[in-house]
């Protein structure tokens, strides 16, 4: 690959901080749900994450085109070790019960950087890698990202056994230091960013991308669709599922969670290991991949077998990182490369709104109408993926 150098330090980067920001979050829940005892006080914490990150997305045009990419993505990553280590010095020394929501403004505050730093990273690998190993390179991060997801859930865990919560994000701390090091050694990429006068006019510059560009269009429609769909996956859903679905133990919420994750991961590296395969038939694994994915969604609904929801579970996974990494090197070789970073701040914005909203609106439907249907719907909001796929082919090929 071109550039080895800096694409290995950015995966380095990338992959501590992504460690870190797990064992942040596993810190947290354990540390507000031993002070408050309170499982709202807990899920609230996603959805704080995600408004920071949606407030970011919005401002962060207006920084792109002030300051270098490289800059940015480390101010950020520095940002979050300052607030890190702020947060641990304010557990150590003032905590109480009666002021734990000020741990939520610094949750917030962590997640505005983060909502800077996750588009720009998806920006590099263009500058980086060659256009035709794109596919590969995308891969890679992939089967990374969910090797760490794996582990460190259940690696999180394992530490709360032998350190406290408020001694985990020490740990963190030190993490998010080695990961600014690392990030701090990539090279400046000439970013060509696209200067303008009217803020309003660089607000809207990845808009502008994406309506200007057809298949952008298209691909912001099923990342939207995807991401309602994909909201029956929250960790709240799928306890409720087992329960009252399959009718087992607690224990099986981990293994429904972790057959999925098995299943991108091994998704991951089929995509690395035949990423010219891929590359050639980008369209065919997109559409196959979100049919599959809506017909796997409606049974895991259906089934009262735990076996069987265990193998559905791994399948969605699997078939969805298939079409995921070519959908987002569609996405890469879609715009010039100077444009990239917008309409990927403008894509996150919509999921991660999307993903805040419906993650709420689902929970209460699931008190409403019951777990199984809440699935089928998400089924049915998924069959409308091959639709627009099939009826846009001749664009996406």
């Amino acid at each position: 690959m071109k550039q080895n150098k800096n694409f290995l330090f950015l995966m380095l980067g990338q992959s501590v901080a992504n460690l870190g920001d797990v064992l942040y979050i596993v810190s947290i829940i354990s540390l507000l749900y031993q002070l408050t005892h309170s499982a709202t006080v807990a899920a609230f914490i996603p959805f704080t994450i995600t408004s920071g990150m949606v407030v970011s997305s919005i401002l962060a045009p207006l920084l792109i085109g002030k300051w270098r990419l490289k800059t940015l993505l480390l101010m950020s990553q520095i940002g979050k070790t300052i607030l890190l280590i702020g947060l641990g010095v304010f557990i150590f020394l003032f905590l109480q019960q009666a002021n734990y929501y000020f741990i939520f403004l610094i949750i917030a505050g962590i997640a505005f950087l983060d909502g800077f730093a996750n588009p720009i990273l998806r920006t590099f690998l263009p500058y980086y890698v060659e256009e035709n190993e794109l596919v590969k390179a995308n891969s890679i991060v992939e089967t990374i990202s969910q090797t760490i997801q794996i582990g460190a859930w259940l690696f999180g865990g394992l530490l709360l056994l032998v350190v406290s919560s408020s001694e985990l994000i020490w740990l963190v701390a030190c993490l998010f230091v080695l990961s600014s090091v690392f990030l701090g050694l990539i090279e400046h990429v000439d970013h060509l960013a696209i200067k303008e006068d009217n803020r309003w006019t660089q607000l809207m510059q990845g808009w502008n991308s994406i309506r200007s560009t057809p298949v952008l269009k298209k691909m912001i429609q099923i990342e939207f669709l995807e991401t309602v769909a994909g909201t029956v996956w929250i960790a709240a859903i799928i306890y409720v599922y087992v329960e009252q679905a399959l009718h087992v133990g607690e224990q099986w919420w981990g293994l429904i969670n972790g057959a999925f994750f098995i299943g991108l991961l091994v998704g991951s590296l089929f995509c690395v290991k035949f990423s010219h395969l891929v590359d050639q038939y980008m369209y065919r694994f997109i559409f196959l991949g979100a049919l599959v994915c809506c017909v796997l969604t409606i049974l895991f609904g259906a089934t009262s077998q735990p076996i069987l929801a265990l193998f559905l579970s791994a399948g969605i996974g699997l078939f969805g990182q298939l079409k995921n990494i070519p959908q987002q090197t569609i996405i890469q070789k879609s715009v010039p490369t100077e444009k990239l970073v917008t309409v990927y701040t403008s894509m996150g914005m919509v999921s991660m709104a999307a993903f805040g909203i419906f993650s709420l609106i689902m929970g209460i439907w699931v008190d409403l109408i019951g777990v199984r249907a809440v699935f089928m719907f998400s089924g049915l909001i998924l069959a409308i993926v091959p639709l627009i796929l099939f009826k846009n082919k001749s664009i996406l090929v």
